[in-house]
């Protein structure tokens, strides 16, 4: 049986965003990659081994729609805006479809249990970070953020609270809340 490599791993990816690693079952995974079990261990190995691969796969993904987002990025500031009311934008979404970040979400899910996702999630979060310590500094020399922060410690902050923003979006937050939310988060900015 022939596949596209590209085709299988995205449509892996988009359930265990959906569905989470454990509520995904190997029945799901071949039916909705549309392999045979000998197919799928022979390309994949296992499923552990495919998250992982769907884990590293949404990671470059994030990061490279960032990068190219903050390049284009009228300021810093209104990058930083962006990134924070992408939550907002989730929650005008059914519950049942507010998947928020696979990053996130793994860590919450999965990554206390296994060192090697672990890693994987930190890498993620470390990238995450790099672009908003990136956008801390580029805001500061635009004179859009106060010069007195530290950009390291502006963007662990940024990006807990972006975590907590797909929290609350996943538990029902409406946009207006989202909204609100985002606006005192910038105010940490000033």
């Amino acid at each position: 049986m022939t596949y596209n490599p590209d085709t299988v791993l995205n449509a892996a990816l988009e359930l265990f965003w959906s569905q989470g690693y454990e509520a995904t079952s190997l029945n799901d995974l071949l039916t909705a990659m549309r392999l045979s079990k000998s197919s799928f261990y022979q390309a994949f190995g296992g499923k552990k081994e495919l998250f992982l691969r769907c884990v590293e796969r949404y990671r470059g993904r994030v990061d490279e729609l960032l990068r190219e987002k903050f390049a284009a990025s009228r300021s810093a500031r209104a990058f930083i805006e962006q990134i924070l009311l992408s939550a907002a934008n989730e929650s005008r979404q059914p519950l049942a479809l507010r998947r928020g970040c696979l990053l996130m979400n793994t860590a919450t899910e999965f990554a206390l249990k296994d060192s090697e996702v672990a890693l994987q999630v930190n890498n993620g979060f470390e990238s995450l970070r790099a672009i908003l310590g990136a956008a801390i500094r580029r805001g500061q020399s635009e004179q859009d953020i106060a010069a007195d922060l530290d950009p390291d410690k502006a963007a662990n902050y940024l990006l807990s609270s972006l975590g907590g923003l797909k929290t609350v979006v996943k538990g029902g937050a409406d946009e207006q809340q989202v909204r609100d939310i985002v606006a005192v988060i910038l105010r940490a900015l000033d």
